[in-house]
């Protein structure tokens, strides 16, 4: 008897996807927490020689001979980010976005995200999706993760710089992972993102009774128990990017940094503990940049590469969150320590929660069914 030849798949709109269970955070925060044990022990891909790369991006010319070609603006790029993911997940898929910051003006996101996720034997499209919020809360449930192993339990008091869409999922995350949170300190560059990101707060969160702005930094960090830079900014000069000071954060503090960051020379000391969502996704990023690799790619796990090359850290005091997760290392060991945690994003994390939110919609029969043909023209 001959196996059908014939392919569907199903569509996700943005819609569809919030039906099918995209923004519950919980629930992203225990897959995420599942995809880390899989990382842990190699059960998957990533593309790169060392199969860990964060993906690969078309960038744009300062001076280009073609007038029609893109102008390198501030986050101007497209990029493919393909991944497989085994155990429970037994599945490829492939995030694709376009990127420009000045999408904002025309009332878009700067990154508009398509999903496409396949079935792992055949390689046959399974999904093609909206993933703006796929990715979004995949981002923000990673920091959840750090704050589930890494933060104190007792942990009340967030502080948040950029009071934007990555914020507001890193902020759901943590109380997922930390229920007592009742007071958040936000620092914002506009009112308009301040209001949004307030009245979101009030509206899903009413135990946060607190609600501080703050004017400085310092003032983020300064008295938290849990800290996050969620801001977006130019990128190239290191000095620049938002700094964390030693001097202004408390013992017991967890950091999860998922944007631009830089740290003192106090912070880099031995004591304070530095945590990576996969060391070799910082690997793959300090092989294909040049050097130094933080003024590239700002994100503070880059940093503590460059800190390695240049003998101010050692690479046995890089901690993998998977090794915590697999039960193979440590987590918090006790309420003084300061643990900071670099959030670099990998597409592992887009197969992991794609795969959730394909299969809740084919359960609940969400999704417009497509056909990509019933016998291949060519095969």
């Amino acid at each position: 008897m001959t196996a059908s030849t014939r392919i569907d798949f199903i569509y996700l709109s943005e819609e569809d996807m919030i039906r099918a269970g995209v923004t519950d955070m919980p629930a992203c925060v225990d897959c995420m927490e599942e995809m880390f044990g899989l990382l842990y022990h190699g059960d998957y891909r990533m593309a790169g020689p060392n199969s860990d790369s964060h993906g690969a991006a078309i960038s744009f010319p300062e001076n280009s001979p073609f007038p029609d070609m893109p102008k390198p603006t501030a986050d101007r790029r497209f990029m493919a980010m393909p991944a497989y993911l085994g155990g429970s997940f037994r599945t490829a898929g492939m995030k694709w976005y376009g990127s420009n910051i000045a999408n904002r003006d025309k009332g878009l996101p700067r990154s508009i995200l398509t999903f496409v996720l396949n079935d792992a034997d055949t390689g046959a499209p399974l999904a093609f999706m909206s993933a703006n919020l796929l990715s979004a809360y995949r981002t923000g449930a990673i920091p959840g993760v750090g704050a589930r192993h890494l933060a104190r339990k007792d942990s009340r008091i967030v502080g948040v710089m950029g009071p934007g869409v990555m914020a507001k999922t890193t902020l759901a995350a943590f109380i997922a992972a930390c229920p007592l949170i009742d007071t958040v300190k936000v620092k914002g560059r506009g009112q308009k993102s301040l209001d949004s990101f307030i009245s979101w707060l009030k509206d899903t969160y009413p135990q946060v009774t607190t609600i501080r702005i703050v004017d400085t930094i310092e003032e983020v960090v300064r008295g938290s128990d849990l800290v996050t830079y969620c801001n977006s900014g130019a990128v190239g000069d290191p000095s620049t990017y938002p700094m964390v000071k030693r001097e202004w954060v408390s013992p017991g503090t967890f950091l999860a940094m998922p944007a631009l960051c830089n740290i003192d020379d106090t912070m880099q000391a031995a004591d304070v503990r530095k945590v990576v969502d996969n060391t070799g996704l910082y690997e793959a990023w300090f092989e294909e940049l040049p050097k130094p690799a933080h003024v590239h790619v700002p994100i503070i796990g880059v940093k503590f590469m460059d800190m390695i090359a240049e003998g101010t850290m050692t690479h046995a005091q890089l901690e993998d969150i998977g090794k915590i997760v697999a039960g193979e290392a440590p987590g918090r060991l006790n309420d003084e320590e300061i643990i900071i945690m670099s959030v670099g994003g990998m597409p592992v994390e887009d197969v992991a929660w794609g795969t959730v939110v394909y299969r809740n919609a084919i359960e609940k029969g969400i999704g417009v069914p497509l056909n990509l043909w019933d016998e291949p023209v060519l095969r």
